[in-house]
């Protein structure tokens, strides 16, 4: 048997669609992450400085926010495949121009392409892997879209600092473009080709107050990490929350709207992705940010010596992919949600006790099990939420997914940069004198507790939640 005509059998189709939107999404989560660490070279090349060049990056966050929502629609419209090799050939686009512009104007206009492409890949990625993999097949599918999202924020500094200091900052978005080339061959090669589903009208009340509130909470969320922000911050949250109120009476009363919020009646779908999911999202990428501040400002360790530390977490977040199935195969979702979410939140408050005295070889396997514990807690939250979703919910349940991710992401830093402040101003610091390790130590406690509320909440769920997918209850 030849191999085109073995992965037209299902398994071999779901597994090969499944890989080649991980690496689109790598390649998205990438570009997020690895030009951290390349702003002071950039801000020289454009002639600015590194708090200017942050619009760049506010555009590329307002740009998402703005198309995630319509991203369900246009999929069922226009075909997910058509949209997918669309969103990352734009992105691949976008990355060129982003190197090779010269000024933080055109940089801006760049990223709100990269941002928009960016905004589509997301949702209807997880859309064509929903569409192609079998019930019993979602955890391995999940699981390999999910590995982008633990190793990217842990790789891209790495890689970024590398590129910059060896090669040229231009080359943390030229590193897109053989990424991007093989995601459109792939797609264009592999990935099924399917009619669109649908041609209801564009609902065009409905996407001005999502997008609206999503993009004002984000960008409150993203002003929050500033201490100087803290107002207009506020004031944008609080905008945005009531665009949600509205928006959210709109959908509900609109057969037609561009969400079907029915999904969110689902109970596993509503507990993994809108309450408790969201709060352990929180924890989950609040950790890769207090990472660095705790070895680099809490305990004075060089970016080497960090670098060195967080590959140990990286390693972490690997070798749990290998079992991941197995284990929700023994264990079942809620036991596996709840066990390892108190093991991932004791990992968090236990970085709170380390200091300059504790051994390497603990502190190693600290960072080892909370690694291998995120990634658990992270795959199984993404499996959950779309065990019981059904075909009709599928584009609604991936676009709502994808907004409620994006906040968490920023919820995750915001949250933690706001107890770091506070236990600071707590302190009453002297003049000149900076937050420190007390105040991440606090940081570190404070996200464990939410990471804690959130495995206990699990408990909500029934003993054979998503056993179809699991398959726990086979074994008893």
């Amino acid at each position: 048997m030849s191999f085109i005509s073995s992965i037209s059998q299902p398994l071999h189709r779901s597994r090969l669609v499944s890989g080649i939107v991980a690496v689109a999404f790598f390649m998205q989560m990438l570009d997020s992450t690895i030009i951290t660490t390349s702003l002071p070279a950039m801000a020289s090349a454009f002639s600015t400085d590194v708090v200017s060049l942050n619009i760049g990056f506010t555009a590329y966050l307002l740009a998402m926010a703005v198309f995630i929502p319509p991203a369900g629609w246009l999929a069922d419209r226009f075909g997910a495949r058509s949209v997918f090799l669309s969103a990352i050939a734009l992105f691949t686009i976008s990355s060129v121009a982003c190197g090779v512009v010269s000024s933080l104007g055109e940089f801006t206009a760049a990223r709100l392409v990269q941002g928009t492409s960016a905004a589509l890949m997301t949702p209807v990625g997880r859309q064509l892997v929903l569409r192609n993999a079998p019930k019993a097949e979602l955890v391995h599918a999940i699981a390999t879209i999910t590995w982008p999202a633990l190793i990217a924020p842990v790789l891209g500094p790495l890689i970024g600092a590398w590129i910059t200091t060896n090669i040229g900052w231009q080359w943390n978005f030229f590193i897109n473009v053989p990424l991007g080339l093989a995601g459109v061959l792939l797609v264009a090669a592999f990935v099924p080709r399917e009619p669109a589903e649908r041609a209801r009208p564009f609902d065009f009340k409905g996407f001005f107050l999502t997008s609206g509130a999503l993009a004002s909470i984000l960008a409150g969320l993203e002003l929050s990490s500033s201490p100087n922000g803290s107002g207009v911050a506020a004031a944008l949250v609080i905008a945005g929350g009531m665009l949600a109120v509205f928006a959210v009476r709109h959908l509900n009363r609109n057969r037609a709207g561009l969400l079907d919020l029915s999904v969110l009646k689902i109970p596993t779908f509503a507990l993994a992705t809108l309450s408790s999911g969201t709060a352990g999202r929180l924890a989950i990428n609040a950790t890769p940010f207090l990472l660095p501040l705790l070895f680099q400002v809490g305990l004075g360790f060089s970016a080497v010596e960090t670098g060195t530390l967080v590959l140990a977490y990286f390693l972490g977040n690997l070798l749990m992919k290998s079992v991941t199935t197995p284990l929700l195969r023994r264990f079942g979702f809620r036991r596996l949600l709840v066990v390892n979410g108190i093991i991932a939140s004791a990992s968090l408050a236990a970085f709170a006790a380390v200091g300059h005295e504790t051994p390497r070889i603990l502190l190693l396997a600290l960072l080892l099990a909370a690694g291998l514990s995120r990634s658990m807690q992270f795959t199984s939250l993404n499996t959950i939420s779309f065990a019981d979703v059904t075909t009709d919910q599928r584009s609604a349940a991936t676009t709502i997914s994808a907004m409620l991710q994006q906040l968490s992401q920023l919820l995750g830093v915001a949250v933690a940069a706001a107890v770091i402040r506070f236990s600071a101003g707590a302190r009453n610091l002297a003049e000149g004198e900076h937050a420190g390790l007390a105040d991440i130590r606090v940081a570190f406690v404070v996200i464990a507790v939410i990471g804690l509320v959130s495995a206990l909440r699990f408990l909500a769920l029934p003993s054979d939640a998503g056993a179809e997918v699991s398959g726990h209850r086979a074994l008893g």
